[in-house]
């Protein structure tokens, strides 16, 4: 397949909020380089550290419209936009992909690991995870601030909802942090098929149910965890909280950071609610069900 790239001059500041515009115009693949020499020593796992001078790349298939593209970044975002349109040689760019899915640890216990990858701690909570075509490896701030939470509650024996599992990636981890029933809902077959897929690797698929939500059985849960988008989680809201029993627990997540407060809203009359949590421009609202 032919490919071309559009790099695009950023800082620290506008870097990520880059990412997440060519990710919204159907950019299958963002990377990010230096561009002025600044060393970035080993950061954490889990945390990504942009230079003073990056340069954000987006990867299209050749016969995008990067027209459409380039209107859309210069619509929304907040600097003036330097770019440059070109093309590329061929590259095995899931391969490429896969050389940059390093192991990512969550908490004190859980770590979420490539599938194609060593474990760096054995005596650890290992998700061996392989997405596919599903979203959720834990790189983005929105599923690692979901299993942060999850690595937080005591799980043991529970009963857990992940409202659109995407790779299967929090429901696979509740189970290994002592979850005995997970159901997995999602609108997408791919994503159902990644979740089983992934929780056969993990030799957790007795534990995985998954279901389209036109499909799927009545239940009560004592958790439930929804990693999809504020829109959504406001619409949704009588549904989901359908699935949680008196005193369960919840998690949301694909919330930024000026859409939390309309899902909080909504939820409170229901919810006991934390204080919201932030990663970056994204939140975590969570609660208990009173």
């Amino acid at each position: 397949m032919a490919w071309i790239q559009i790099r695009i001059h950023a800082n620290k500041e506008t870097a990520d909020k880059l990412s997440d515009l060519l990710l919204d115009v159907g950019c299958p693949s963002v990377t990010f380089m230096d561009g002025s020499n600044n060393p970035v020593y080993e950061p954490k796992p889990g945390e990504v550290i942009f230079w003073p001078d990056t340069i954000v790349i987006g990867l299209f298939d050749a016969a995008h419209d990067m027209d459409v593209v380039v209107a859309y970044l210069k619509a929304n975002s907040e600097q003036p936009l330097t770019y440059k349109i070109e093309q590329l040689e061929d590259k095995d760019w899931e391969r490429e992909w896969m050389d940059n899915f390093h192991p990512i640890k969550f908490g004190e216990r859980l770590w979420i690991c490539p599938s194609w990858r060593d474990v760096p701690d054995p005596e650890a909570i290992n998700v061996l995870l392989d997405p596919g075509l599903a979203f959720g490896t834990g790189s983005h701030a929105t599923t690692a601030l979901c299993l942060q939470w999850l690595e937080s509650q005591d799980l043991r024996g529970k009963t857990v909802v992940d409202f659109g599992c995407g790779s299967g990636i929090l429901g696979i981890a509740a189970i290994k942090l002592g979850a005995q029933r997970v159901i997995g809902i999602d609108i997408d077959p791919q994503a159902l098929a990644a979740s089983l897929d992934n929780a056969q690797r993990n030799g957790v698929a007795d534990k995985l149910e998954v279901y389209l939500p036109e499909d799927q059985p009545e239940f009560a849960a004592d958790v439930v965890v929804a990693n999809i988008l504020a829109q959504p989680l406001r619409e949704l809201h009588e549904i989901i909280l359908g699935f949680l029993k008196p005193d369960g627990l919840i998690a949301m997540s694909g919330i930024l950071a000026e859409q939390a407060q309309s899902v909080a809203d909504v939820y409170a009359p229901f919810i006991a609610l934390d204080d919201i949590a932030q990663d970056g421009e994204w939140t975590r609202v969570s609660g208990q069900k009173a």
